[in-house]
């Protein structure tokens, strides 16, 4: 009997768990998709305040406007062939792509001389890239700046390891990488999109004078320096280990939730103390997958 009681509780363990796979993946490939809406919402709103705010034509090329900080708008990307309309913010990091593609600190904006580079979400998040593949030579992708608009034609699609840095690498003349995580649902790769400037390039930023080098500093530490946002950058899209704690806490939260439920249910009503308790169960459990989806790579 008592074996018979084990495998019971064992069997309704692993069907909870199921389930609550089940509602992660939900969550994951919808549940994003409407926070990345709202986000979308207010970041093409003020995007569209800052543009009316220009000049409306200008005599002289708009200068080179300062970023603004992580998660701002920064500019309006549209790729026709696979239907893509998205504000793009400053960051690559995991909260910056929640809210649509991120633009490479430490990159050039889109329609500046050198490598503009953008990363976006491949399934989650309202997947901006999940079409990537589908570009190929000569179709067109169009970036809105403060500075006007650009086009820019694919030249080049490749598929490299997450490690192979290089594609963001600076570039003489103006061009635009995408990179998302590849295949879909995994980050084993790298799916990147590179696209040339058609046209003339805006203006690129005034450069600030170069400050005196530390006089103990090795002489290569200047370009260490110099690469040190890209590399951060890309460190970024690897995760944020600092939500494993959150999430395990989190986690038992949401368990021991579960657990009173079950005890109101066999002690007083079955059905008032569900009705009570899933919402609160649910609320608990959906701070939890936020906290688990911050260990995935940012542009999953």
């Amino acid at each position: 009997m008592g074996v018979y009681r084990l495998m019971g509780a064992l069997g309704r363990v692993l069907i909870a768990a199921g389930v609550v796979v089940l509602l992660f993946v939900a969550y994951q490939l919808w549940g994003t998709g409407l926070r990345e809406a709202q986000a979308q919402s207010d970041l093409t709103e003020a995007f569209s305040q800052a543009v009316a705010a220009m000049p409306a034509a200008p005599a002289q090329p708009v200068p080179a406007p300062i970023p603004p900080p992580d998660g701002e708008a920064v500019a309006i990307l549209r790729i026709p062939e696979i239907g893509v309309e998205k504000a793009v913010v400053e960051g690559v990091g995991v909260a910056d792509l929640r809210k649509g593609p991120g633009h490479y600190p430490g990159t050039p904006m889109p329609g500046q001389p050198g490598n503009a580079a953008i990363a976006g979400h491949r399934t989650t998040y309202g997947a901006p890239f999940f079409e990537l593949d589908r570009l190929g030579m000569g179709d067109e992708i169009l970036v809105r700046t403060l500075q006007g608009e650009f086009r820019y034609v694919v030249d080049r699609t490749q598929v490299v390891l997450p490690t192979q840095v290089d594609v963001i690498d600076p570039t003489e003349e103006a061009r635009l990488t995408l990179t998302t995580c590849n295949p879909r649902f995994s980050a084993a790769e790298r799916l990147v999109v590179s696209a040339a400037l058609a046209g003339e390039p805006a203006p690129s930023p005034v450069p600030a004078p170069a400050p005196e080098p530390a006089p103990d500093l090795p002489e290569d530490a200047p370009g260490e320096a110099a690469d040190a946002p890209l590399a951060e950058a890309e460190g970024a899209l690897m995760g944020d280990p600092s939500a494993r704690v959150p999430a395990v806490l989190w986690g038992l939260l949401a368990a021991a939730v579960w657990l009173a439920i079950s005890f109101v249910a066999r002690t007083w009503r079955r059905w008032p103390a569900y009705l009570l308790g899933v919402p609160v169960f649910l609320v608990v459990l959906f701070v939890c997958f936020e906290q688990v989806a911050r260990l995935f790579p940012a542009n999953i």
